[in-house]
């Protein structure tokens, strides 16, 4: 079992895709025994998932800000629910807990937490594995851009950090070992 760490919206996005790439997650989450750790909202994509995932016997455990539970609407029916002081105690807080990290669709959030993480793997400080679900190539110019960055020397060279970009969960599955 894994406890796995999803960054995602905390909304839905306009695509139809995006919500069902969330629901498969949570669903994959909880059908395969795994814990599933989000930002706690109830809203968006971060809620999708974490319904589905409970919906399919996972536990879940959100962490979030005190500032944000109005406005992402702290999920409540989560079996834990940590609120902490700010942005920087939840991102160590997330990434303390868990074993490795998939990214949904999000927007400048998702992407912050993504690169952090991806950072720390980088420079050691863990050794968990980060997959990025490309639902409808969303992420393709993320994918362009960690090429172009490997080719010119700044990410190490390939195969240094765990990093998968793939269409869907099932495909990411057998890298992430889960």
């Amino acid at each position: 079992m894994a406890a796995i760490l999803v960054f995602c919206g905390s909304a839905k996005g306009q695509n139809p895709a995006f919500e069902e790439a969330a629901r498969a997650l949570g669903k994959y989450i909880g059908e395969h025994g795994h814990s599933l750790i989000t930002g706690g909202g109830a809203v968006g994509l971060m809620g999708v998932v974490s319904d589905a995932a409970m919906e399919f016997g996972a536990h879940v455990t959100g962490i979030i800000p005190e500032f944000l539970q109005d406005r992402e609407v702290g999920h409540s029916e989560l079996q834990d629910l940590i609120v902490v002081e700010d942005m920087h105690k939840r991102k160590a807080l997330m990434y303390e807990k868990c074993d490795l990290s998939i990214v949904l669709p999000g927007g400048v959030g998702t992407l912050d937490e993504c690169f952090e993480f991806l950072c720390w793997q980088r420079l050691r400080l863990h050794n968990k594995p980060l997959g990025v679900v490309n639902v409808e190539g969303l992420y393709d110019g993320l994918a362009q851009l960690m090429n172009s960055m490997l080719s010119a020397g700044f990410v190490g060279k390939k195969g240094d950090m765990e990093f998968y970009i793939e269409k869907d969960v099932n495909s990411l599955a057998k890298y992430l070992k889960i």
